[in-house]
């Protein structure tokens, strides 16, 4: 399984990007898809997820009204659209599978995760 991840870059605060993932190697729309990120110097943490067929998405609170994650399912990619984006959301964004359907916010129920692309928020 592969995960690539692509939409990273530099933005203002306030500004928006649109991050995509496109899997291939297994039945993408039998996978629950989530998004994780890393800032410098701490610990990864969840961001946002997805079941299988975009029925259940779940978020990270302070990303609420702000992200919103999406798939297609024709096209094996998840998104996450990131709009109002502030200085705290710059990290290394990971998009995750899980061989599970369901949404799920634990980094260990996920079994292929892809190398990450990196979002730089300036003030």
């Amino acid at each position: 399984v592969q995960l690539q991840a692509s939409g990273g870059g530099l933005v203002q605060a306030g500004g928006s990007l649109r991050l995509s993932c496109a899997a291939s190697g297994r039945t993408f729309s039998d996978n629950g898809m989530g998004w994780f990120r890393q800032a410098p110097g701490k610990e990864r943490e969840f961001v946002a997820a997805i079941s299988w067929n975009g029925g259940t998405l779940y978020y990270l609170d302070s990303v609420k009204g702000r992200f919103t994650i999406s798939r297609d399912n024709t096209k094996n990619t998840v998104y996450l659209q990131m709009n109002k984006l502030k200085p705290e959301d710059t990290a290394v964004y990971y998009c995750a599978s899980s061989g599970l359907g369901v949404v799920l916010t634990n980094e260990e129920n996920y079994d292929y995760w892809g190398k990450g692309t990196l979002v730089t928020v300036s003030s």
